[in-house]
């Protein structure tokens, strides 16, 4: 046997090795979290399992600790498997996301919860509230800005009608695809199938390569995906997970127009999240229609050295030209300095409601 032969085989044996040490600390792992269970079922029956704070400290040490190769959202990615797959022997979570299947939002949801995650798609964003406000899942996924295209109304809108929290934040890098089927004629290709937003955030690739194609906007790239399946002269524009769940194959790859494209979702739940160490704060603000109603909004956010992220502006649902703000900053509602600052905000508006305090995403 040659030298190479020695050094693979022992190389080999070597990886074996140590597949049985993390096999062992994995089921090692998943034991303790079934003692996790029994403790926290002993203290309260109706005890809450998943813990969106203790979820992202663990990832945010991982990452801390972890020398490579592989890098750190790698690591943290498999790791939220393995929490995932733990997190299911206490309590399976139940998650509902803006569907149907197939679509970016369910990614952000599995990326979020992680493979073991029991995910039920809704066909529109205020079902997924209304899931969780009837108890009948955990939390909802639902989109709510995208980097190209903007703020998702929709859902800054059914915040203003209901009273649940902002528990967690994933941001999803966004690649679209051009799909085919099998029965696809690729050179007879005469139309193409997407979503509005996906064909806002294709539109000059699609202006050079299928300028004359007709573009027919539907309700989900997933159902874009679905329809190629059944026609000989179209494309559709979708994501990997569409792809695969209906068997396409990508003709062109990364089509956006910005390499940098990115929708940021929120995970929506009835709890309140502890503070995290590294966490965000959405709030809704109504301000009295009077000169220098913003500037005294703004003022306590400066004073306090409070880092606004994002003011957004929204008409208000009771009068006509009046308008409310959505605003996300850095910190949490619990901080001292942060408490402070709302109360004085709390003091200069008609009206004011935290929407939630939550670890900042992660991955």
């Amino acid at each position: 046997m040659s030298d190479t032969s020695d050094k693979l085989e022992a190389l080999r044996q070597r990886i074996d090795q140590l597949d049985s040490d993390v096999l062992r600390l994995i089921s090692e792992r998943a034991i303790c979290a079934q003692e996790v269970a029994r403790a926290k079922l002993a203290e309260d029956a109706s005890t809450v399992f998943y813990r969106p704070e203790r979820e992202a400290q663990v990832l945010r040490r991982i990452m801390e600790l972890n020398d490579g190769p592989l890098d750190d959202e790698e690591m943290a990615r498999l790791f939220r498997e393995i929490m995932s797959a733990c997190l299911a022997l206490e309590q399976p979570v139940k998650v509902a996301y803006l569907g149907p299947e197939g679509t970016f939002t369910q990614q952000a949801a599995l990326k979020h919860f992680g493979e073991s995650a029991v995910s039920l798609p809704m066909a529109a964003i205020d079902e997924v509230f209304r899931e969780v406000e009837a108890g009948a899942v955990n939390y909802g996924v639902v989109p709510v800005e995208n980097s190209t295209e903007g703020v998702v109304n929709h859902t800054l809108d059914t915040f203003m009608e209901s009273s649940i929290n902002i528990c967690g934040e994933v941001v999803l890098r966004i690649h679209h695809h051009l799909l085919v089927s099998e029965n696809t004629r690729r050179d007879k290709v005469s139309r193409v199938y997407s979503h509005p937003q996906s064909f806002a955030q294709c539109r000059k690739w699609l202006d050079a390569h299928f300028p004359h194609a007709e573009r027919v906007p539907v309700s989900s790239n997933a159902e874009a995906a679905k329809l190629v399946k059944t026609e000989w002269h179209s494309a559709a524009i979708a994501g990997d997970m569409a792809a695969k769940l209906y068997g396409l194959e990508r003709v062109a790859e990364k089509i956006e127009d910005r390499p940098d494209n990115s929708t940021r979702f929120l995970i929506i739940g009835s709890q309140d999240v502890p503070i995290s160490g590294d966490d965000k704060t959405s709030l809704v603000v109504a301000m009295r229609n009077q000169p220098g109603a913003l500037h005294d909004l703004l003022e306590p956010f400066h004073r306090h050295q409070i880092d606004m992220t994002r003011l957004e502006t929204r008409p208000s649902r009771t009068g006509v030209w009046n308008y409310v703000f959505f605003i996300d900053f850095k910190g949490h509602y619990a901080e001292p300095h942060v408490a402070a600052m709302l109360e004085e905000v709390r003091l200069r508006a008609a009206d004011l409601r935290v929407l939630g305090s939550y670890p900042k995403g992660v991955m």
